[in-house]
């Protein structure tokens, strides 16, 4: 069969449609690229808002209708939420479950014709994650790598713990495995993905955690580059961060979703979290890794928020050595807790307010950048140049991304680069020092 693998949403989600591909490339199929006539159509959804439900059907019905003869499978967190509604729609051959992955090929070739075959299973109960391993995927100049899945936790907004259950985590042989494997094809950097990487090893016997496993890649793998997904603000503890900060093959950025600054407002998105953890590990994070990238997510407009809430949150980014934030409006997302609060903010004050948050960010990640002139870093060459000036694009271990002068020769390449300068939209350049 001619496969072709689209996957929206989130870096786990990337990765497991990697590995779907993986699955089909061994099994004997062709992967192709979607242009490509396929016979298979693996469509890897999203569902965190009704936004991306949406946009997941549109891809669908876009597919039926140029490949009429394509048989789709529908897959992902909108595939656990809501398999009725994927099951419907036009070319659709199977629905299958985030945790049936692993088998969707067994789903496909047991499909009858006009019969969607419907794989979804029972997330309240505790199994091992679907043996999915990673691929070495040529396009990406960065390797993925799923150390967990799931959420125990229940924030009002999120949706993610109802389509993926509770956290589970691979184990660390299969892991150090993995990483090996990853290594010993080349990739130059390895980013470690799940949905809550700060419960790791928590439902593992004996039980186990996050800074334990990264002890024990390095052990196994030393030639390893690692870098870290997101972690929940109290999660980087003390012990935590001293190893970030004496660990050179760990990337010097710290995505630490805040959310709020407002201390009711957490209380009411069920954040575990305080804000005064925010304000002790942040300018901590900062003395002890020198030229590291904290980043944040905040949701604007949550309900009850209101002037004085957005103060303090506004307050609070701008006040921490934070280089950057990822802002979001808060969208009704049935089925959570906060769809049916009171007090919801209307939509021209959460436009406001995020433009607000996101012009706040601009110019922290300007002046962060402009802190970074005259200094070099590890980085990892893009496989795509930069449209507007044509020249490479590397990525520091600090998340700068910096344009260089250079050859396609070193697309995927680790390098070393010089911060030379930044242009007036905030956009680092520089020049390749080292390959």
């Amino acid at each position: 069969m001619r496969v072709a693998i689209t996957s929206h949403g989130c870096r786990l989600n990337h990765f497991e449609g990697d590995a779907m591909g993986r699955l089909a490339a061994e099994a004997g199929h062709e992967l192709v690229d979607l242009a490509a006539d396929p016979e298979v159509v693996v469509v890897n959804t999203c569902t965190i808002t009704h936004d991306a439900d949406a946009d997941a059907r549109q891809a669908i019905r876009r597919i039926a209708r140029r490949w009429p003869g394509a048989r789709i499978v529908a897959t992902g967190c909108y595939a656990n939420g809501d398999p009725a509604a994927l099951e419907a729609l036009p070319g659709v051959a199977a629905v299958v479950g985030n945790r049936e992955k692993g088998r969707w090929l067994e789903h496909i070739e047991q499909a009858q014709p006009g019969v969607v075959d419907v794989a979804v299973g029972d997330l309240s109960r505790r199994v091992r994650l679907a043996r999915l391993r990673p691929a070495i995927e040529r396009r990406r100049s960065r390797a993925l790598l799923k150390i967990q899945d799931g959420c125990n936790y229940r924030c009002a907004f999120c949706i993610v713990p109802q389509v993926r259950g509770r956290s589970t985590s691979v184990e660390p042989e299969r892991l150090v495995l993995q990483l090996r494997e990853l290594v010993d094809a080349g990739a130059p950097e390895v980013v470690l993905t799940g949905v809550h990487l700060g419960t790791y090893g928590w439902d593992l016997r004996p039980r186990g955690g996050l800074l334990g496993l990264l002890r024990r890649l390095h052990a196994e793998v030393p030639a390893a580059r690692l870098r870290l997904g997101s972690l929940d603000p109290h999660e980087l503890d003390d012990p935590l961060l001293d190893h970030l900060a004496a660990e050179p093959r760990i990337c010097r950025h710290l995505h630490l979703p805040v959310q709020s600054g407002d201390a009711e407002v957490l209380r009411r998105m069920r954040r575990v979290h305080r804000v005064h953890e925010i304000e002790r590990q942040v300018p901590r994070a900062v003395a002890a890794i020198p030229g590291v990238a904290i980043g944040t997510d905040i949701i604007v407009g949550f309900p009850g928020e209101d002037e004085r809430a957005f103060a303090n949150t506004y307050g609070l980014v701008e006040a921490l050595p934070i280089a950057y934030a990822h802002v979001f409006s808060y969208s009704i997302r049935a089925g959570t807790e906060a769809a049916a609060m009171a007090d919801q903010v209307e939509p021209g004050v959460k436009a406001a307010r995020s433009e607000r948050l996101r012009g706040l960010s601009r110019r922290k990640w300007a002046a962060f950048a402009r802190a970074a002139i005259g200094t070099r870093a590890p980085a990892v060459v893009h496989r795509s140049r930069d449209r507007r000036s044509g020249d490479l694009v590397a990525l520091t271990d600090n998340y700068l991304r910096v344009r260089v002068p250079g050859e396609d020769a070193l697309f995927g390449r680790p390098v070393e680069v010089e911060v030379q300068g930044v242009d007036d939209d905030g956009r680092a350049f520089g020049a390749v020092v080292a390959s």
